[in-house]
């Protein structure tokens, strides 16, 4: 029987209706931030891998084998396009902030300075928070990294990114942020912030990375959450109290970068630690009367 004749065709077909309904709806009503997004809303890949499956079965499984192989290709684009860095910092934080606010300049400044102590400096490549970085980063004659990413409205890149990567995926671009920085520095920032924060303390608590700070600028700004930490989560055993360790606050630029140094320092010894270990453990004794081979 076809597949639209049964129940789950038919749930399938009415699923893809209202979710295309339902994207019109709101494209219709939408109001987006001009600065950020230029032209018509276009159907984005990840949109595309999200949506509910089509009511052919064919069309489906072959779309998503490609799509797998797609995303495969970004993985290789971005560790080609990165594999020299050595040592890299990704900044987080609003895309809507002008350069004359308070903020957009603090990020310029780490930037500047992290630059200038040989780090590299990743972003989203976009404007705001993340023009600061790169900006900073330029400035200090370091490696200004833009991880950009595709939106249904474009995001254009900013004008002080030198290595520019555009992803068409979110979970390949995070990847990125994490594996090639020391550490993170969150200014503050909307939906895309937190979810790059929350990402990186969820790897942090479940022991995926270790010594990687991230670190709030901002006091005003983040006291509101992290007093909800503190308050519902903590008590209700939500999170443990070492937890709330895992964030660093500060409202001075140059404590911001000695943490990102002291991080980046004890990851080294950590990875040197490791190794030592690991080779110990994997080393012949030594006999005590050695034999030529015979040939």
């Amino acid at each position: 029987m076809p597949r639209a004749r049964t129940t789950t065709g038919r749930l399938a077909k009415a699923e893809s209706e209202a979710f295309h309904e339902a994207r019109r709806t709101y494209q219709r009503g939408q109001h987006l931030d001009d600065s950020l997004r230029d032209g018509p809303p276009d159907v984005t890949e990840d949109e595309k891998l999200l949506q509910f499956p089509s009511a052919e079965a064919g069309e489906f499984t072959h779309t998503d084998t490609w799509r797998v192989l797609r995303i495969m290709g970004e993985f290789i684009e971005g560790f080609d396009t990165l594999a020299g860095i050595d040592q890299a910092v990704t900044i987080f934080g609003s895309a809507r902030v002008t350069e004359d606010d308070p903020y957009y300049q603090a990020a310029e400044e780490t930037a500047f300075r992290l630059a200038r102590r040989k780090f590299a400096v990743i972003t989203g490549g976009g404007p705001g928070i993340m023009e600061a970085g790169n900006r900073g980063a330029r400035r200090g004659h370091g490696r200004s990294i833009g991880c950009n990413i595709e939106l249904p409205f474009e995001q254009r890149a900013n004008a002080y990114v030198d290595t520019l990567i555009t992803f068409r995926y979110f979970l390949v671009r995070r990847t990125m942020f994490i594996k090639y920085s020391s550490a993170f520095l969150i200014f503050p920032g909307g939906f895309g912030t937190l979810d790059e924060m929350f990402e990186a303390l969820t790897l942090i608590q479940t022991g995926k990375i270790y010594h990687f700070p991230v670190v709030l600028f901002g006091r005003a700004y983040w006291s509101g959450l992290l007093e909800w930490m503190r308050g519902p989560m903590l008590t209700e055993g939500k999170i443990s109290r070492a937890d709330l360790d895992l964030m660093l606050v500060t409202d001075d630029v140059e404590e911001a970068v000695c943490l990102v140094v002291d991080a980046c320092k004890a990851q080294g010894r950590a990875i040197r630690g490791r190794a030592q270990r690991w080779l110990a453990g994997g080393r012949r004794p030594v006999a005590t009367s050695p034999r030529k081979r015979r040939r």
